[in-house]
């Protein structure tokens, strides 16, 4: 196991060299000026030409590559035009946010989608089953933004049961340790005894992670009815069920068990995909998360804020597909000795 998990590390150094160089090249030869964006159109040329300057926009553009490639070997992914902070702390500060969103909408979509699809698969044919497909094909048809509206007129506007956006009641006030506000407001209700902490979080927290959880929802429970349908016919479930082992156990421990490769799969790569979804759903619900701030660095054109904010995202993509892979040699010893 050691041998392939360090085999596995080995081939993320390349995969991230090619993501730096491609969100370099992609930024650096996109059209506009850094420089006239910082300093507005008024600037002198000479004010232009000093900063040009101060940021290597002036040097040829290998120099600059290889100049950002020392930096960001450092981890530094300079400071953002916009705001003159270092790309690092702005990192730091908000992707816990997005970070958290993701996590709870895969946990959402991950239970549920499972749960219809195992269901949908032991009772093919059935109206559970057309019901449940019908479902997963109009989550799959949804847009993220049309959904998060559609939740917000009927839970908060017309019921009121949720917030329109944020993370947190401003009335709440708790210190900060972790940015994760869940973790936070545990921690605000051990020392205050005050549970109106994880509630507002909570609260907070449901409707933009069911509209982003939709879509990897109804694909997830798409997939674990195939990859059961498939697991079914096997000899070795038609023998556990004529052992006498009860039908639960049989689906759950036999069935599900080795069903869970393309499960596994598709929930690694819609977790990644997540935090680049994030981007829409963190603006309608003014979520204040990575994927807002790049949205908005876009919009000013603070070229280091949004590479910065690629590479992340891209470095925790390869991450959770590097521990895909370790998820699959635990599940099914075959792969790693393959």
């Amino acid at each position: 196991m050691g041998k392939y998990i360090l085999k596995r590390l080995g081939l993320l150094i390349p995969t991230l060299l090619g993501v730096i160089t491609l969100v370099f090249f992609m930024i650096a030869l996109s059209p506009g000026d850094p420089a006239r964006v910082m300093l507005g159109e008024r600037a002198s040329a000479e004010q232009l030409a000093k900063l040009r300057a101060d940021m290597s926009l002036d040097r040829p553009l290998h120099e600059q590559y290889f100049s950002y490639l020392g930096r960001v070997a450092h981890l530094d992914l300079g400071k953002s035009i916009t705001t003159g902070r270092p790309v690092v702390e702005e990192v730091l500060e908000l992707f816990p946010a997005t970070m958290e969103l993701a996590f709870f909408a895969m946990l959402i979509a991950s239970v549920a989608g499972i749960i219809i699809g195992v269901i949908s698969a032991t009772r093919r044919n059935t109206m559970v089953d057309y019901v449940s497909m019908v479902g997963a094909l109009f989550g799959v048809s949804m847009p993220v933004f049309w959904l998060g509206l559609v939740l917000i007129m009927i839970f908060s506007v017309f019921f009121d049961l949720f917030p329109t956006g944020g993370r947190m009641n401003v009335r709440y006030y708790m210190d900060t340790i972790t940015n994760f506000y869940l973790i936070d407001s545990l921690i605000a209700v051990f020392k205050t005894g005050d549970w109106h902490y994880l509630g507002s979080a909570l609260k907070h927290l449901i409707l933009p992670s069911v509209a982003l959880g939709t879509i990897p929802l109804a694909i997830i429970a798409r997939t674990t009815r195939s990859s059961m349908l498939e697991v079914l016919k096997q000899d070795y479930v038609k023998t556990a069920r004529a052992a006498g082992i009860p039908e639960r156990k049989v689906i759950y421990r036999y069935a599900l068990k080795n069903a869970l490769l393309p499960i596994i799969t598709v929930i690694g790569l819609q977790f990644g995909l997540l935090l680049s979804g994030a981007i829409l759903t963190e603006t309608i619900f003014a979520w204040p998360g990575i994927g807002k701030w790049i949205y908005h660095s876009i919009s000013a054109r603070d070229y280091p804020a949004v590479q910065g904010g690629i590479i992340v995202i891209s470095t925790v993509f390869v991450l959770i597909n590097l521990l895909v892979d370790i998820l699959y040699s635990v599940v099914n010893p075959k792969v790693r000795l393959k």
